[in-house]
């Protein structure tokens, strides 16, 4: 079997940080597959799924309520390693081009106070699995070390591995 795209990018030289994982095209439609790398690949610790999970359900909610890019939104959701998580959004833009949209949504999950949005057993099937404080403090982590001050580096994968 060939090896999928995302099984070449070098992992070990990888960064937190925005990048393109795939362009596919659907029905005459661009489809963009963005890899939002939180933490560095076989360095830091994994997320923990419970405060994947709380940014998984906040960040879904965000985006597909957001005024410009809810119509564009297909998927939201944590990566299998628990470094990060993948967004799919119809259209051919670049890594740059979603760094605004990103800092609003990390903001948004970094200041949120009250229920998390899904988290109950008629809406969720582990409802119980959800950390907020940590998910927040992870957002923050991420908005201030790698959005705010977001490098070439940050946007582009390393070489294939």
């Amino acid at each position: 079997m060939e090896k999928i795209a995302s099984f070449t990018v070098d992992h070990l030289r990888l960064l937190p940080g925005v990048y393109v994982s795939r362009k596919d095209t659907v029905n005459g439609a661009v489809i963009t597959t963005y890899d939002i790398r939180m933490t560095k690949p076989n360095d830091e610790p994994v997320m923990n799924t419970a405060e994947v999970h709380a940014i998984e359900h906040l960040g879904a909610t965000f985006l597909r309520n957001h005024e410009t890019y809810r119509d564009r939104v297909i998927y939201f959701g944590p990566m299998g390693c628990r470094t990060g998580f993948y967004l799919l959004l119809s259209g051919d833009d670049d890594s740059a081009d979603i760094v605004p949209l990103l800092k609003e949504m990390f903001a948004f999950i970094a200041g949120y106070e009250g229920d998390i949005p899904g988290a109950s057993p008629k809406d969720c099937g582990n409802y119980l699995d959800m950390n907020l404080p940590m998910a927040r403090y992870l957002a923050r982590r991420y908005l201030d070390n790698v959005l705010l001050s977001i490098s070439e580096e940050q946007l582009t994968y390393p070489g294939a591995c």
